[in-house]
């Protein structure tokens, strides 16, 4: 079975194609090409050169988020393309899920962090139980210092992850000190192969999703919509 992956949920364009005994071949591009420039060509680049074409892969899999609003449309979009033109399945995968996959096996407590913006990140914490990756806080939108609050409560070392750390990492070094250890480069950011591992494990149960129910994971609402419920929340006020 061959799962064709793709992560745009953050600047990272990631496509890769996993199957049972192997990753075959993976594109990681962090550049400030928009993912509309970026994604396609790396599709078409991936299966050039693993010699497929997208006739030979069984399932699409997709990150849909929490991140980018824009970044998870255009990777949602693709793979509902994609899996619809070729009659494909399709699999959803939570971005913090995959990215706590980038630590197999650890030790210590797994914490993605996403920069949320206006002083939140996108968050969850995970334990390794032998080679079972479990989630023991949910995904939120939530103020740092809640969930440092959290850890700091815990026993356990932490590894964190995610574009969130290069802006937060002082404030993690303070308030965990040597609790905190931080990932290498080369898996703090997105990894398609991580989606297609879990999509991998899903597909086969034969656990797929509904083509047409499959919906982005955003957490909290986009700066248009809130910016639209404020104009009518005013708009209400002086009727």
């Amino acid at each position: 079975m061959k799962i064709l992956s793709i992560d745009t949920s953050s600047i990272v364009s990631t496509v890769s194609i996993i199957d049972e005994h192997k990753l075959i071949g993976e594109e990681i591009v962090n550049s400030k090409l928009t993912h509309s420039e970026k994604l396609m060509p790396a599709i078409d680049r991936v299966l050039k050169n693993c010699e497929f074409t997208i006739d030979d892969i069984d399932v699409i899999s997709v990150a849909l988020g929490p991140g980018s609003f824009t970044g998870i449309r255009i990777g949602i979009a693709t793979a509902k393309a994609l899996a619809h033109s070729k009659g494909k399945n399709i699999i959803g995968v939570s971005t913090l899920d995959g990215l706590a996959l980038n630590m197999p096996m650890c030790h210590m407590l797994v914490c993605p962090i996403l920069d949320a913006r206006r002083n939140q990140v996108y968050t969850a914490v995970y334990k390794w139980d032998k080679d079972n990756l479990e989630i023991i806080r949910k995904h939120e939108a939530i103020e740092l210092d809640e969930v440092l609050e959290y850890l700091m409560a815990r026993p356990e070392s932490v590894v964190f992850l995610g574009d969130g750390v290069e802006k937060y990492r002082e404030i993690i070094e303070e308030k965990l000190k040597d609790k905190a250890y931080f990932a290498p480069r080369s898996v703090n950011m997105p990894r398609a192969s991580s989606i297609g591992e879990i999509a991998l494990k899903r597909a086969n149960s034969n656990d797929f999703d509904n083509l047409y129910g499959l919906n982005p994971i955003y957490l909290r609402k986009s700066e248009a919509e809130r910016q639209y419920e404020e104009k009518m929340r005013k708009c209400g006020q002086n009727d």
